[in-house]
């Protein structure tokens, strides 16, 4: 069940960049504070999805499989992508973000479309 652990530490993570940008942005750019706030929230929210999902879908189905794996891998690059642009101020190391977004709708969409 890794994905009770790896959703848990994510989410652990989750709330201390959400405290890092409560207090540590203060003098930047009101649009990177945003961008950094919503990839905390989107790792947040999908932290807890990832550490639900055998909960939800069993242990070994295919659809806890695929949800997982497209949950982690979305985190990692959407909100991985969201601090990495609003730490360095610079948009074009935002790259992958719509890739790991498209991983997040892949990981809904695998709950609620697959089977077993």
């Amino acid at each position: 069940m890794w994905q009770r652990v790896i959703g848990g530490l994510s989410g652990a993570m989750s709330v201390g960049t959400g405290a890092y940008g409560a207090h540590g942005l203060k003098g930047k750019e009101e649009a990177y504070i945003k961008v950094y706030e919503t990839g905390s929230r989107y790792q947040l929210v999908h932290s807890a999805i990832l550490a639900a999902t055998p909960a939800i879908c069993g242990n070994s189905s295919r659809a806890g499989k695929v949800a997982s794996a497209c949950f982690a891998t979305g985190i990692a690059l959407f909100s991985g992508s969201c601090y990495a642009v609003a730490l360095s101020e610079d948009r074009s190391v935002g790259k992958l973000a719509p890739v790991g977004g498209f991983a997040l709708i892949g990981g809904w969409l695998s709950l609620a479309i697959l089977r077993r």
